[in-house]
């Protein structure tokens, strides 16, 4: 009995389905519904047919004759379309789009110059280094050598 019961919901599920895909609008009913409103589809398209002219040789009674082949093609050199122009409601949540899009954008430059590490200087080292700089210097002068030899005999 359940699955009876299974079956008859799966066949109704996919007759219901069935149905919402066909009763559904059609291209053509929506169409209908622009041109109503004020579009045109006018759609402009120049053809060109390109003539290309080839000859060859073909042998006829020990002679040879050029034959000549032709042939044509066409091209589409031109295509405009007319589109449907925006409604001022879509224009409106464009531009909040773009507004939100560009904050975004300015928020992302804001916090990636925020969170760049600079080095910073270690004054500590830099004036160590310095006073033992010209300690050494002192050190090898022959002044500074003779001055101190001259403190320890008094």
């Amino acid at each position: 009995m359940a699955q009876s019961i299974i079956r008859l919901s799966k066949n109704l599920q996919t007759l219901i389905l069935i149905s919402l895909l066909l009763a559904s609008c059609s291209a053509e009913h929506h169409l209908n519904k622009a041109i109503k409103k004020g579009y045109k589809c006018e759609e402009v398209s120049d053809t060109i047919q390109i003539t290309s002219v080839d000859s060859f040789p073909v042998i006829v009674n020990d002679t040879i004759v050029w034959q000549k082949y032709i042939t044509q093609k066409d091209t589409v050199v031109m295509w405009h379309t007319q589109y449907i122009p925006m409604t001022k409601w879509e224009k409106k949540i464009q531009y909040k789009y773009k507004v939100k899009y560009i904050k975004a954008e300015a928020q992302k430059v804001k916090y990636q110059n925020k969170y760049i590490t600079k080095t910073k200087i270690n004054w500590f080292i830099v004036v160590l280094a310095f006073i033992i700089g010209f300690l050494v210097r002192l050190s090898l002068s022959e002044t500074f050598r003779s001055r101190i030899r001259l403190l320890t005999k008094l």
